[in-house]
């Protein structure tokens, strides 16, 4: 299974759009192996974001993800999940993202782009041990529905 780490961030939640955006996720087949709604610390934002420090939107981008509580979640499905993933989130910049993509049906401004979803699988991999400790998530389990999905 390849796993995508995703972030629902304080405007998806202070917007009360963690619903629609889990259950578009939810809806397309994806298994959910963890879901929690927590606050990120500086120092968390920090390892997440490190491959970002140093640019000029680094500070910003810190300030905002710690300013009010998230939605972390971890989906998961056969390969390309990562890629199906991105393509419902839509383009980085919400003015850009196409409709019918989570961003492009309820962004705004690239600075509020609602959330974040891992960009390869090997990042799906690292950030879902960033935030979750490996009992918090249910790896294994049957859902009846998996067969009309997967071939």
């Amino acid at each position: 299974m390849e796993r995508a780490l995703i972030i629902l961030k304080p405007d998806a939640v202070q917007r009360g759009l963690v619903g629609p955006i889990v259950s578009r996720l939810e809806q397309r087949g994806l298994k959910f192996q963890g879901l929690k709604m927590m606050r990120v610390t500086e120092e968390l934002a920090r390892r997440h974001y490190a491959e970002h420090e140093g640019k000029g939107f680094f500070a910003g981008l810190v300030s905002y993800i710690t300013s009010a509580p998230v939605v972390v979640a971890v989906v998961a499905g056969k390969t390309g999940t990562v890629e199906m993933v991105r393509a419902m989130v839509g383009a980085t910049n919400p003015a850009k993202a196409a409709p019918g993509t989570i961003r492009g049906d309820f962004g705004v401004e690239i600075g509020r782009n609602l959330i974040h979803a891992s960009d390869s699988p090997e990042s799906g991999e690292r950030e879902t041990a960033i935030f979750f400790q490996p009992e918090e998530l249910i790896v294994e389990w049957a859902r009846i529905a998996d067969p009309w999905i997967y071939e």
